[in-house]
């Protein structure tokens, strides 16, 4: 829980004594609708950026290229959410963030109808880039919109975005999976089309206008990349994320070499995980240290684990616990760079946004590779270091006062 008088409200202004004070929305308690509606814009959007690895196997073949380059839809995404999530601020320093908002959702759609349509991989590319902007915007802006309707209550913004996370990973990607299986890939993503237009119709009905924050623009991000600790936080959480992506787009054959049939009920399981790792996370707000070291470590351990059993029982632990590690990332990590920029929250969470991008681009790009040379548990164990590295960094680091 934040200490009274602290916030990280985007329209917080600091007065001459440094307390922060709160200029958005009245009152403290504020309305859950807008926030839902933007959990179910993070949900759709993540779910459309997941969907390649619940349909690897049968996007492949279809249109012709290795799975291991097929993984490359995922890296796609992330390539244009690097480029997008540090500039868009800068290129929209006053454009109203609501608006913003729903023109990205709008992106989604017409990414997911890209996908659907598509009759080879280049074009399939060119969606997933589409998705990739919407992707990295919508995560920039949708922190503070959520908390200009619940000031001062970051924590439970935060946690309610990552569920929608949850939400995409627990139903998403197990039923993309079943409903690829049963009539093929592209429905799938015909159907997250249909239910990004869902999320534009839900923000546009319930989120009022969100001015952006003050100051926002270049000025701002130059501040916030002079920060050493969080240039170093940003870092860690680049390393976090690769070694997540460099195992996630093969979780699907990871599965399959240690269990016949149980596709489904495993990422499943992983998203039952990751449900429970979004509350850790959030409960863990006022113990941030702890969250952030301990999040990554249970990464590299499940890796690990997956590494080495062909147990099916025990690569099951390993799947959860792996839902329960990453998806304790987004919250931690993003609690913890609001805190360590308290004045400068927008351009704060688009570096942490920027390094989860480009992490998932070299993660997903370098774990192809070693599949299609070394296999699948090769990628894992390189996931499994990488993400170690990350917990280990930010052990080394002072974490911000809550």
């Amino acid at each position: 829980m934040m200490s009274e008088g602290r916030t990280t409200v985007p329209e917080a202004a600091v007065e001459a004594g440094g307390k922060v004070v709160v200029s958005g929305t009245a009152g403290g308690e504020g309305s859950w609708a807008p926030v839902m509606a933007l959990t179910l814009g993070i949900a759709t959007l993540v779910g459309s950026e997941f969907l390649p690895a619940s349909v690897l196997p049968a996007m492949a073949s279809d249109i012709g290229v290795s799975e291991g380059t097929a993984g490359l839809a995922v890296a796609a995404t992330a390539v244009a959410g690097a480029l997008t999530a540090p500039t868009i601020g800068v290129a929209l320093p006053r454009t109203d963030r609501r608006t913003v908002l729903l023109w990205l959702l709008a992106l989604a759609v017409v990414s997911n109808m890209v996908v659907a349509l598509t009759p080879n991989f280049p074009l399939l590319l060119v969606g997933r880039l589409v998705l990739g902007a919407a992707i990295a915007g919508f995560w920039s802006f949708a922190l503070g919109a959520g908390i200009r309707a619940m000031p001062g209550r970051d924590h439970v913004v935060s946690t309610s975005l990552a569920l929608g996370v949850s939400a995409a990973t627990i139903v998403g990607v197990p039923l993309s999976s079943v409903l690829g299986d049963a009539v093929g890939w592209r429905p799938v993503f015909w159907a997250a089309a249909g239910l990004s237009v869902l999320a534009l119709a839900a923000v546009a009905a319930t989120l009022p206008p969100v001015p952006a924050q003050p100051g926002a623009g270049l000025g701002m991000l130059r501040r916030v990349v002079a920060g050493r600790r969080l240039m170093a936080g940003v870092g860690c959480i680049a390393l976090v994320a690769f070694g997540n992506f460099a195992a996630y787009p093969f979780i699907r054959l990871a599965i399959e070499r240690v269990t016949d049939g149980g596709t489904v009920w495993l990422l499943l399981g992983w998203g039952v995980g990751g449900l429970a790792g979004n509350l850790a996370a959030g409960l863990l707000a006022a113990r941030l240290r702890l969250a952030v070291v301990a999040a990554p470590a249970l990464l590299g351990a499940s890796l690990l684990l997956l590494v080495a059993t062909t147990n099916p029982v025990v690569a099951t632990a390993g799947i959860v616990v792996w839902g329960v590690g990453f998806n304790m990332v987004p919250v931690a990590t993003q609690l913890w760079v609001t805190r360590a920029e308290p004045r400068s929250v927008e351009s704060a969470l688009s570096l942490q946004v920027a390094a989860f991008q480009v992490a998932i681009t070299a993660g997903s790009a370098v774990g192809g590779a070693v599949v299609d040379s070394s296999g699948v548990r090769a990628a894992m164990l390189l996931g499994a270091l990488v993400a170690l590295a990350g917990s280990a960094g930010f052990a080394s680091l002072r974490t911000p006062e809550v």
